[in-house]
């Protein structure tokens, strides 16, 4: 797995305080959702279908789902980053505390501006902690980690084939899936796009972009950073390519 950081880099608490707000904002935006009671992204909907059927809240289902997520990384052979625990716990309790204090929209229009909202917020968290460069989500090292041990899969492929069994199954345990599902679905990847480069933090040990090298200080030397949608899946503009292993 590629090294996650440095911690004696100067840009440390700028890094810390980059991820946990994007975390915050994360579970925030997740919250927005929710109240629209227009649709979920794939994972929100088995989250809150599994807290439909135990009784739990949707942020300790998030948790517990993350949990059980971050332990399929052994077999895989990842290694979590700071940022990959943090978004275990960080995510589910903001958007508890969120749900808490957030009144629920009862007419269409308002329901619409939450939706937006959440998914607008939730591409902003997304480039604010991957930016942060302190580790992957759990369920974004999953989809990395399988296609790394299975040669010939295209990333695509894998977070396709993940995002639908995560959306079935949360459907028919009562999740929402309704026209927000979609909508995210096709937003969240210009979204991510415009803002993973906006606020990813520039490492100390690469070049600056210039004239000669323009993809200088990017992790991938063609298409920049790979992003990583807030659902839990992985893509780039070059997402369709083989990965060996």
């Amino acid at each position: 797995m590629a090294k996650i950081g440095n911690f004696r880099d100067r840009r440390l608490p700028r890094r810390l305080v980059q991820l946990y707000a994007g975390l915050a904002l994360y579970g925030a935006s997740m919250a927005l959702m929710i109240e629209s009671t227009l649709g979920l992204n794939p994972w929100d909907v088995f989250h809150q279908g599994l807290a439909i059927h135990t009784g739990l809240s949707i942020g300790t289902a998030s948790i517990l789902v993350g949990a059980v997520v971050l332990i399929l990384w052994i077999p895989l052979r990842q290694r979590p980053g700071l940022g990959t625990v943090s978004n275990v716990v960080v995510v589910g309790l903001s958007v508890d505390a969120t749900l808490a204090v957030l009144p629920a929209p009862r007419a269409l229009p308002l329901q619409i501006v939450f939706l937006v909202g959440g998914i607008v917020a939730n591409g902003m968290a997304t480039g604010l902690y991957i930016g942060a460069r302190l580790g992957p989500g759990p369920r974004d090292g999953l989809m990395t980690g399988w296609v790394a041990r299975r040669p010939g899969r295209s990333i695509r492929m894998v977070r396709t084939v993940i995002e639908v069994t995560v959306v079935t199954v949360g459907w028919l345990l009562g999740g929402t899936v309704w026209i927000g599902t979609l909508l995210y679905a096709v937003a969240i990847g210009p979204l991510a796009h415009r803002f993973i480069p906006l606020f990813t933090v520039p490492d100390p040990d690469r070049p600056r972009p210039g004239p000669d090298n323009p993809h200088a200080g990017s992790d991938h030397p063609r298409t920049g950073p790979v992003q990583v949608g807030p659902a839990g899946s992985g893509s780039s503009p070059d997402d369709d390519r083989k990965t060996g292993g």
